[in-house]
């Protein structure tokens, strides 16, 4: 892979005062490592966004500062989450000749004929494999080619892949990376009759639908028998105030 440099300035701007560096097409960022001190780096958004978009976690890249070259990893990205431009970069600046550990990525290629003919599904397991070796050895990525997949259970392992002799992979040689597995069918839902349970969307028997409305005619003749709200009772006639009572003789 061909050298890529970024060129930087040094910035001396933190705070809430970088709001104004952005504006004027400048993007903030550090560097830092076991051997360098955090410098705050100022780099051109425009130019820096378009190299870094080409670059993977595993890629190394040059910051030129000062007349000073800084061979560096991008170890994380800021971006605004609603427009999606680059806001900070944070860079680990390493040292040629000693080894590093870091993340590569697995690019997944080709398609599978178990998935085109056999109508399977193709499971993902690990997306990224760790390694040790030097900062110049370093892959980009891993390419893992899935047409030779061609029937149901065959599967890719960390132990195939095909891996330069100065880098040495980390991860378990057994660890599944894709797999080819029957496609899930939907099952059927089966409603199980409780007895003295209706499920639910189920039709209820007529007896018990009769029965409701008998009881329900049972409690409206029982209603029509009492008085109206605004009808009070009959009380027993009283005599009248002046009218005194007839004594039987």
């Amino acid at each position: 892979m061909e050298k890529v440099v970024l060129k930087a300035s040094k910035r001396d701007v933190t705070g809430k005062q970088v709001k104004a560096l952005r504006r004027a097409g400048q993007l903030p960022a550090v560097i830092y490592g076991r051997h360098v001190e955090p410098i705050s780096i100022l780099l051109e958004s425009h130019a820096a966004t378009l190299t870094l978009s080409k670059l993977t976690s595993s890629s190394l890249v040059t910051i030129s500062l000062d007349g000073k070259e800084y061979p560096s990893l991008v170890r994380e990205k800021q971006r605004n989450f609603i427009k999606g431009n680059l806001l900070h970069v944070d860079f680990l600046a390493v040292d040629l000749k000693e080894l590093i550990r870091a993340k590569v990525g697995i690019e997944i290629t080709g398609v599978s004929l178990a998935v085109k003919d056999l109508n399977a599904v193709l499971v993902h397991g690990l997306t990224q494999l760790e390694v040790e070796c030097l900062p110049t050895d370093l892959p980009e990525r891993f390419v893992v080619d899935i047409s030779t997949l061609d029937t149901i259970g065959a599967g890719i392992h960390v132990r195939d892949i095909a891996v330069p002799d100065a880098v040495r992979v980390l991860d378990d040689p057994d660890e599944m990376l894709v797999v080819v597995t029957y496609a899930k069918e939907e099952e059927e839902e089966v409603v199980v009759a409780v007895e003295g349970v209706v499920a639910e969307g189920a039709e209820p028997e007529l007896s018990v639908e009769r029965g409701k409305k008998d009881e329900e005619g049972d409690d409206k003749e029982e209603k029509d028998e009492k008085p109206k709200k605004d009808e009070k009772p009959k009380k027993d006639e009283k005599p009248k105030k002046d009218e005194k009572p007839k004594k039987e003789k």
